[in-house]
């Protein structure tokens, strides 16, 4: 095991902004008790990089000098521990670096299901008697793999199917007697917990809860148990709820649906391209054990990162992770990501045709988030749609009426090249050509002239405020600390990246226009309502 504390930065460059550092300086000393009004200034310069509109980076960037302590197991499982005292609670985030672009066709959802089926309990929570469910789970599995292989047949007996259908219902059903309903969301809720929750993503999946600071052991019990322990029971009813959410969230959920189709449309190799909520088909055929063998492969310590932030003893938390986590098995690596997307050459455009309002997604391949140019292309986000003073929503909202909403960013991860991508609602009568002509107007003109400095000085100014806000919340920190490791390798990359967009200026803007905006480069997808006309 090593720790190591990262106490003091190195010497900041120029310093920039003072007077609304000073301003800022006052929530900050509150939310990090014990610093100095100097060091409280350097943390907001810092942080949050030039507040003059000037390039702040040129004599290096550095980083906040947050009191952050870093814990590496003999597993390889991670720790990143923030003190902070001025409240008795403490926030934690277990992140593991899997998620829908690590799936094959046919396996799609799995990340996902398994988030879910992680919440059902262990073998000694959720249950009066474990070794009944588990029998019955033998049969049910053993119906459920009948049932996928008559599936499969050519001429499949469609009796035989309703017969195992009806079996693996039942075995569940009986399943269902030794089982206390969410009991590890209940034993948590008891203990004070708030915000328990998960969510998968195209790159990680991410489970976080905050305690009082006096459970903070209590927190290291239970995990300990759901990584050594899970049981997946309740699964096939489980995997019908994820398949309703898929139904509610995309199927018959017109922006849901047109966000998948467009993906599905722009990345015709890479899986970007592939929905994390999984293919229908797929869902209809995960198993148990396809959920486990997921799990047992690939949520080892290797591959997951516990941020923990808030009221708590960094020597203390060693110990507890020590004791606790410090033999969960290391596991494999995820599976590798090989496929890259080809150059595209040549605008792409679909149709989708629904009883729905229309709508208009249009997106340009970009680059991941190590790139050099992610800075320009965040910043021309909150240039295009940022606020009501932005450019898009000032043209297509206010000044043209053609939309009610627009928005611009990057998706859908930073692990890979993606896509930079504007959705807009289309405000009746107009139309989606009428906005789609508008948006390039606005595109075009950004290409021809750069933005102006006090538009760039604005989104610094809204950066300083959401930063801000990030820094009062201890599971938004944990959780940005705990992404920063799973995608950068290091906790310091999400500061020094903020620092980053201060350095942007006008020219970067209109040179990633001018080189990633291009027709040939561009996909678009429109929502048309269904009129009911039929082809002649």
């Amino acid at each position: 095991m090593t720790i190591n504390s990262w106490m003091n930065p190195r010497e900041p460059g120029r310093r920039r902004g003072a007077g609304l550092a000073g301003r800022v300086a006052g929530a900050m000393r509150a939310l990090l008790p014990g610093r100095t009004a100097g060091a409280l200034a350097i943390l907001v310069l810092v942080s949050f990089g030039s507040l003059s509109g000037q390039a702040s980076g040129q004599d290096g960037i550095v980083v906040p000098d947050l009191p952050v302590h870093e814990l590496t197991l003999d597993n390889g499982l991670r720790l990143i521990i923030l003190p902070r005292p001025s409240a008795p609670t403490v926030a934690f985030v277990v992140e593991y670096a899997v998620g829908g672009v690590n799936e094959t066709l046919g396996s799609t959802g799995t990340a996902h299901l398994l988030e879910h089926m992680l919440f059902k309990g262990t073998t000694t929570v959720g249950t009066r008697d474990v070794e009944a469910e588990l029998d019955l789970f033998a049969r049910m599995d053993a119906a459920h793999d009948s049932l996928l292989f008559e599936s499969s047949a050519t001429a499949p007996d469609t009796a035989r199917l309703r017969t195992l259908r009806e079996r693996v219902a039942t075995y569940e059903g009986e399943a269902q007697a030794p089982v206390v309903p969410n009991e590890f969301s209940r034993i948590l809720t008891r203990n004070g917990a708030r915000n328990l929750n998960a969510t998968t993503s195209s790159e990680a999946t991410t489970y976080f809860v905050e305690l009082p600071a006096n459970r903070a052991r209590m927190w290291f019990l239970l995990e300990s148990d759901r990584a050594h322990n899970p049981v997946f029971r309740e699964f096939y009813t489980e995997r019908d709820v994820v398949m309703e959410e898929r139904r509610t969230r995309v199927d018959t959920n017109p922006g849901g649906l047109l966000h998948e189709v467009h993906l599905a449309t722009a990345f015709l190799m890479h899986p970007y391209g592939v929905p994390v909520v999984g293919y229908m088909s797929d869902l209809e055929r995960l198993s148990r054990h396809d959920v486990e063998e997921y799990h047992r492969r690939y949520y080892g310590a290797r591959n997951a990162v516990v941020a923990i932030v808030g009221d708590v003893v960094p020597d203390s938390i060693a110990a507890w992770a020590r004791d606790y986590l410090g033999d969960i098995r290391p596991g494999d690596p995820p599976p590798p990501v090989l496929a890259v997307e080809p150059p595209q050459r040549g605008e792409r455009r679909v149709e989708l045709v629904m009883d729905a309002e229309p709508q208009l997604r249009v997106g340009w391949h970009t680059v991941s988030g190590h790139h050099p140019d992610t800075p320009a292309l965040t910043m021309l986000a909150s240039v295009l749609s940022g606020r009501r003073t932005s450019r898009l929503y000032r043209r297509l909202v206010t000044q043209d009426r053609l939309a009610a909403a627009v928005t611009a960013s990057t998706v859908p991860g930073s692990r890979f090249p993606g896509q930079f991508v504007v959705h807009v609602t289309p405000r009746a009568p107009s139309t989606p050509a009428q906005i789609e002509a508008a948006l390039y107007e606005e595109i075009e003109r950004l290409a021809l002239e750069p933005p102006e400095q006090r538009e760039l000085q604005r989104v610094r100014n809204q950066l300083v405020a959401s930063g801000v806000r990030r820094l009062q919340s201890n599971l938004g920190l944990a959780l940005q600390l705990a992404s920063s490791v799973t995608r950068y390798g290091d906790w310091r990359t999400t500061f020094e990246r903020t620092a980053l967009l201060y350095d942007v200026q006008p020219a970067d803007v209109q040179r990633v226009v001018q080189t990633y905006f291009t027709r040939d480069n561009r996909t678009v997808a429109t929502l048309v309502k269904r009129t009911g006309e039929t082809d002649p």
